[in-house]
């Protein structure tokens, strides 16, 4: 019944004390959770047990008290070694993993005289220091509940397994008895998740028994670990509030599949089947010729249009990203569709992520402050190829009656010579070193600089080591810039806009270099 991914799909039955004291009930509890458990294929299943030496588990002048819960309780189902170990084998042999909650040192030295495989540290003594180190001397792999554990606790235990190579599974619980379902909790399955990665993180559950909605949750936030307390009805043998029968076991489980089933793929993308995909295909719109288009024509949005019906091969709506050239290979008509089989490709996300890459970089050096939402601009007069080159990486942080632009330039990058005839500018350098020719008259520029570029000046700039600069200016207007090369004028393609927020760009283009 048990599966070799230990901490996957692991269905935990605890027995507790719900053996009474009796061998023969908890034999009866074991064979019939075995019936509860079959045809659950997909799923592993143990079996624990809780053991105490009561000798010196309960203070001397408390043992025989019957008005102390818990004293009263555990002396009254009171198992001897040899008992405690005939149901431990005959969980074994009904197929179950073997699991153990010890209380105290003596009860670790049991579980593994015993050969159980797995120990379980219960929330109560989640942070009981000597316990855990004697349970991080065993062999076995653990699964800790954290009732009643703040973060620090949990950091602290688990910071404590890892440093002794421990593999471990933390539980999310509620030490309520049972637990009412608005105290269940299960966004904190989230958080577990989330500040340990690297954890299987489980469910711990003590809901009332016929709560058969919980596990559902539980499954879909990605628990893979689930414990229920279980036992039988017999004669004087009744049930707790929050142990389940075998009936409620199978319905749980059934509630766990139907949850499986709906949350199958984790951590990637799922697979489409081929009649989503066929369905979501026919309802895109294909890319069709406006007017006629000449070959070696670069496609775009001002020649094009978007409709349906699409036909096989046809270039679509989702192909005309920013990051995709086209080129017309042949000539088209007005209203043809565009076939790729005639069309010639360039996707240039690649060679945006890696100029980002750089430009993030001299950002990171210079430690200045971005604001919180970036309007990102390329400039690649002569194409995105020789950006390195020729071009900058704008800023667009305002523009109004008056405008700011911060300006990235790598090293050895130009920026060629143009005028304004709306706007007067001021460069304002933060950050490296800048070259500008004011109409023909060179200037160097450091950090603290400021450089006046009137309407009219012709000007153009470069840097041997890389700059940032502010450029402080009247409105910015589109069709302001004069360049002396016409080429670039007429270059419809010069430019590569994206908007992103700041703390993700510092972040993320450290990390990948295709993450816009």
């Amino acid at each position: 019944m048990h599966k070799r991914d230990l901490f996957s799909n692991l269905f935990i039955l605890e027995m507790a004390n719900n053996h009474m004291g009796s061998v023969e009930h908890g034999l009866r509890i074991i064979g019939e959770m075995k019936e509860a458990c079959k045809g659950f294929d997909n799923f592993s299943f143990g079996l624990k047990l809780q053991y105490r030496d009561l000798d010196t588990f309960i203070h001397p002048d408390f043992k025989g008290r019957k008005d102390v819960k818990y004293v009263k309780r555990f002396s009254e189902t009171r198992l001897n070694e040899d008992e405690l170990k005939m149901l431990k084998d005959e969980i074994r042999m009904a197929g179950f993993l073997s699991i153990c909650t010890p209380f105290d040192e003596r009860s670790v030295d049991l579980v593994e005289k015993h050969g159980f495989d797995v120990i379980k540290i219960a929330s109560c003594s989640f942070t009981d220091w000597p316990l855990l180190e004697r349970i991080a001397r065993t062999d076995m792999p653990i699964i800790a509940s954290t009732a009643g554990a703040s973060l620090d606790s949990i950091d602290n235990v688990v910071t404590f397994l890892e440093n002794r190579n421990k593999r471990f599974c933390l539980m999310h619980c509620v030490g309520e008895y049972p637990t009412a379902r608005g105290n269940l909790e299960l966004n904190q399955i989230d958080t577990l998740r989330q500040r340990y990665p690297e954890v299987p993180i489980g469910f711990s559950t003590h809901e009332e028994p016929d709560n058969f909605d919980s596990i559902k949750i539980a499954v879909g936030k990605g628990a893979s670990v689930f414990e229920r307390h279980v036992g039988v009805r017999a004669g004087n043998h009744d049930l707790n509030a929050y142990s389940s029968t075998p009936e409620q076991i199978r319905r749980w489980l059934q509630s766990a599949e139907e949850a499986a089933e709906m949350c199958t793929t984790r951590n990637s993308r799922r697979e489409f089947t081929a009649n989503e995909t066929s369905g979501l295909l026919a309802l895109k719109r294909g890319v069709f010729a406006r007017h006629h288009i000449k070959k070696g024509e670069r496609i775009d949005h001002a020649n094009t249009f978007l409709a349906i019906p699409n036909l096989e091969n046809q270039l679509l709506s989702d192909d005309m990203s920013k990051y995709m050239e086209f080129t017309a290979e042949r000539s088209f008509k007005p209203n043809e569709p565009l076939l790729r089989n005639g069309l010639g490709a360039k996707d240039l996300r690649k060679r945006v992520m890696q100029i980002m890459g750089n430009v993030r970089q001299i950002i990171s050096e210079s430690k200045v402050s971005l604001p919180k939402r970036l309007h990102f601009e390329l400039s690649h007069h002569y194409g995105i190829e020789g950006f390195e080159k020729w071009g900058a990486a704008i800023i667009n942080c305002i523009n109004r009656e008056y405008c700011k632009k911060l300006i990235i330039m790598l090293p050895g990058q130009k920026h060629p010579a143009h005028h304004h005839r709306k706007k007067e500018e001021t460069f304002h350098v933060l950050y490296g070193d800048i070259r500008i020719n004011l109409n023909g008259v060179e200037r160097d520029g450091k950090a603290g600089d400021l450089i006046i570029v009137e309407r009219g000046v012709n000007h153009s700039f470069s840097s041997e080591n890389g700059t940032i600069f502010e450029e402080i200016s009247t409105t910015h207007y589109k069709d302001d810039s004069l360049y002396e090369d016409e080429s670039i004028a007429n270059n419809r393609n010069r430019k590569t806009e994206m908007i992103f927020w700041s703390d993700w760009f510092r972040r993320t283009m450290g990390q990948t270099g295709d993450a816009l």
